[in-house]
């Protein structure tokens, strides 16, 4: 018994050491630098308690990007899960070559976000314009990305055509996973397609969904590369009276605070992303469960 709980131990210390090294003492690092007055630079540290956590709140700048990132955030959940679980249904169905468009649809989430917003950036500055320019349309001569109004929703339809083909994949595999013969009974007793698809799918996906949102919570509070180089945080707007980046996602707007050499203030914002995302992720999951419960 004590040789067994000595190898057990031997065979998780790597991973136990590495999770330490890597998340618990920076985090604890982490949280100590953002009561501080560092600026990355100066080996003169203060300690100034909360008041970077004081002045976040009172920065229109951070609060549009907090706000703005939760708005992203809930349109990203609706669209990606939609558009996943749509996807999911097309290519688990008898349609031709239904394996071939699962690859497909697949295929964009192994493109790197930086790559990705490149590419979307040239299609809507460069060749949706020429397109509106050619065909004398109005709606299409100038950038979506130029546009305030439109700039998170045009972000949001890029992280969908992204994100949709990998959590299309969570779908299949539950849906695979329930019995054809209960689809065939539905179908024997008269139920058509879509009263098979909410009476039955949809309450036995429950788990699927509690995955699928999680992931797609989490991914969009944590949004960086994309938003680097498909906006840069742009075009500019205003905020309780003030100037703000109309694009920038909370993630971004940290790196923004940490290149400027305000690295306690960076800190003191990656901990408030932190905490929040931690509520967010925890009431979602517990919602989710207790619907799993019911149905």
């Amino acid at each position: 018994m004590k040789r067994n709980r000595a190898v057990n131990i031997l065979f998780t210390f790597p991973c136990v050491f590495a999770f330490t090294m890597i998340i618990l003492i920076p985090f604890f690092y982490g949280l100590f630098y953002s009561m501080t007055d560092w600026n990355g630079v100066s080996e003169d540290i203060h300690f100034i308690g909360f008041k970077n956590f004081r002045y976040l709140f009172s920065s229109p700048d951070f609060l549009y990007s907090f706000l703005i990132t939760i708005g992203y955030t809930a349109i990203n959940i609706v669209l990606v899960n939609v558009v996943s679980f749509m996807l999911s249904l097309i290519v688990t169905s008898r349609i031709r070559f239904r394996n071939f468009y699962r690859a497909g649809f697949f295929i964009p989430y192994l493109i790197g976000g930086i790559v990705l917003g490149y590419i979307w950036q040239f299609i809507f500055n460069n060749a949706l314009t020429a397109i509106g320019d050619s065909l004398s349309i109005q709606a299409l001569q100038v950038s979506f990305l130029s546009k305030p109004g439109t700039v998170i929703w045009i972000m949001s339809v890029v992280n969908t055509w992204q994100y949709a083909g990998y959590i299309m994949l969570i779908y299949v595999a539950s849906i695979q996973s329930i019995p054809a013969s209960l689809m065939e009974a539905a179908a024997v007793d008269g139920a058509n397609y879509i009263t098979r698809v909410f009476k039955i799918l949809i309450p036995m996906m429950a788990n699927a969904f509690t995955i699928s949102l999680f992931l797609t919570l989490t991914t969009s509070f944590k949004q960086f590369d994309m938003n680097l180089t498909l906006t840069n945080g742009g075009p500019a707007t205003r905020f309780m009276e003030m100037p703000v980046k109309a694009s920038q996602l909370l993630a971004m707007n940290i790196f923004s605070t940490a290149t400027a050499n305000r690295m306690a203030e960076a800190q003191a914002k990656a901990v408030v992303l932190f905490v929040a995302l931690v509520v967010v992720a925890l009431i979602q999951v517990s919602m989710n469960k207790k619907k799993e419960v019911e149905m």
